[in-house]
């Protein structure tokens, strides 16, 4: 159900709106102030906001900016719509934030194009992780689900960092952070460097998948963990290089000297039929994960299992 929010001053959009889209499934929601956007946006998951107006529109463009300075309206596109806009008037509005300005007479078949075009790309873009811009959940899971689909004969591998939370809870979230990034980094140039078709993507957190070829995993692994092991000692200020650890709190509130942070690597090589959807292999990637990272260091193993 796509779900479109409009507010409409001085000029009628709401009907060339029904028509527009009189064969599509969405539901319109209509709002007087931003009190009422706000309190739509927390009912219905908003895929579009259409401000229309005429006039000097400044209501409209004191809008626009008020939804882009919400930590939670700014991700919802946000159109302006006017009849008859001067090029200052268009240019207040893309300054104020809008991310597309409809004008002129109501076109029907290109407004419902440019309108589902910018909601589209936005829910596009949220589904890649904003601090590595990689891949996410949603995306990773289409990408199996079309190869195990498709048939096909691949490899999927789940990659972790060891011992990340010690490391976040004693320097700070913005050298997490950082870790975080450059490890997204490492797994994406070690896996394109070998191969320019694979995929990589970031779960969350410091996890991570990437889908190469059977016949490259072991390739592909031990440059990421090469590279990773030498660069990461580098995360940490001298002092605690030259000790080569630190000492903070467990998950159990207990002290613990913690070492380096590793990389584990879980790896299911996927044969034609042997999985019917993504959370059958989902399921054995927890399982192995558990196993790769009981072991001491930067390491990568296989699933031997067939199936659960």
């Amino acid at each position: 159900m796509f779900h479109l929010a409009c507010r409409q001053k001085e000029v009628e959009v709401i009907s060339h709106l029904l028509s527009t889209f009189k064969k599509d499934k969405i539901s319109f929601h209509y709002f007087k102030n931003f009190e009422e956007l706000l309190t739509l946006s927390q009912r219905y998951h908003l895929d579009l906001i259409l401000l229309a107006g005429a006039g000097d529109f400044m209501a409209e463009l004191e809008m626009a900016r008020a939804i882009k300075n919400h930590i939670f309206l700014a991700v919802i596109p946000t159109i302006l719509y006017h009849p008859e806009p001067s090029e200052h008037l268009m240019i207040s509005g893309y300054q104020n934030g809008a991310d597309g300005f409809l004008y002129g007479e109501w076109k029907e078949k290109l407004f419902q194009v440019q309108l589902r075009s910018a909601a589209e790309r936005t829910n596009r873009d949220i589904s890649f992780n904003p601090s590595t811009w990689l891949p996410g959940p949603g995306l990773i899971e289409k990408e199996i689900q079309r190869l195990i689909d498709m048939r096909a004969e691949f490899s999927v591998c789940y990659a972790d960092i060891d011992d990340f939370k010690p490391y976040n809870d004693y320097y700070g979230y913005y050298y997490g952070d950082r870790v975080i990034r450059l490890t997204a980094r490492i797994i994406r140039d070690g896996v394109y460097d070998i191969c320019h078709e694979g995929f990589v993507g970031h779960i969350g957190g410091d996890d991570y998948i990437f889908i190469i070829p059977a016949d490259i995993v072991d390739n592909v692994c031990q440059s990421i963990i090469k590279v990773f092991d030498t660069l990461i000692p580098y995360r940490y200020p001298e002092e605690d290089r030259k000790r080569g650890n630190i000492t903070t709190q467990n998950r159990k509130g207990e002290t613990e000297t913690f070492g380096f942070l590793s990389i584990s690597i879980a790896v299911i090589n996927c044969r034609p039929g042997q999985f019917s959807h993504v959370g059958e292999l989902s399921h054995m990637l927890a399982d192995l994960k558990k196993y790769s990272k009981s072991i001491e260091g930067s390491n990568y193993v296989y699933e031997r299992r067939k199936k659960y």
